[in-house]
């Protein structure tokens, strides 16, 4: 491993700048990893994380998706149950699913909930919010059109949230994708994150954008992309 990341570092100027579509044919010369490496976008923000009112939260549909299939639940009842299996939810329930959820058995990647349902998941809030798995309206997974989120998250819609340090970490696809792809859902996410600028952020509001691969190092992309 340490032979392998120092032949990549190689690769990278840590002094330069690079435009978007030079840092994609770079993040991909640099995943030489023996499986697909996920690439992330890490966007630095001139934030307080501390203060509710400068939260970044939202999400995002990269045109091109991320490359992952993702397993989605839905918690509802009666007519939405149906609408979430017909557009192709992976688990459908209520009261089987609670019941799941509050022995530990949390086998989703995504879960999304019909508001009528959220009294009742609050039963195992304790379980789901510390791994990131409670709905919340924010980023679409508490609504009554389950069948439109079910379709969207299955095509790649993702949520994003800044850390306690006020950095974005997205997933913007793998390294098998062509580099135009990335450039596409690279461009994507950061029009998103400059839509989201809060009000209460006055003047530089994106300090810095990074890219990487999962085993590889950060690459220093320009802000105009």
């Amino acid at each position: 491993m340490g032979k392998r990341l120092n032949d990549v570092r190689k690769l990278i100027d840590k002094n330069k700048i690079y435009t978007i579509e030079e840092a994609s044919s770079l993040v991909k010369e640099t995943s030489k990893a023996k499986f697909d490496e996920t690439i992330e976008l890490h966007i630095k923000l001139c934030i307080n994380p501390k203060q509710s009112d400068q939260i970044v939260r939202g999400t995002v549909s990269p045109p091109h998706g991320i490359g992952k299939v993702r397993k989605i639940a839905v918690l509802a009842k009666g007519e939405k149950q149906k609408e979430a299996d017909i557009a192709g939810a992976n688990i459908v329930g209520y009261d089987d699913l609670l019941e799941s959820i509050s022995k530990g058995n949390i086998d989703f990647d995504v879960l999304v909930a019909t508001p009528d349902v959220m009294k009742d998941l609050s039963r195992v809030a304790k379980i789901l919010g510390p791994k990131g798995f409670m709905p919340n309206l924010k980023s679409g997974t508490i609504t009554f059109d389950v069948a439109t989120a079910v379709t969207e998250l299955q095509k790649g819609r993702i949520e994003y949230k800044n850390d306690s340090f006020g950095i974005v970490h997205v997933p913007v696809g793998k390294s098998s994708f062509e580099k135009e792809k990335l450039v596409d859902n690279i461009r994507s996410v950061v029009e998103a994150i400059l839509k989201a600028k809060p009000s209460s952020v006055k003047g530089q509001y994106i300090k810095s954008i990074f890219i990487s691969s999962t085993m590889g190092p950060s690459i220093f992309v320009e802000q105009g992309i």
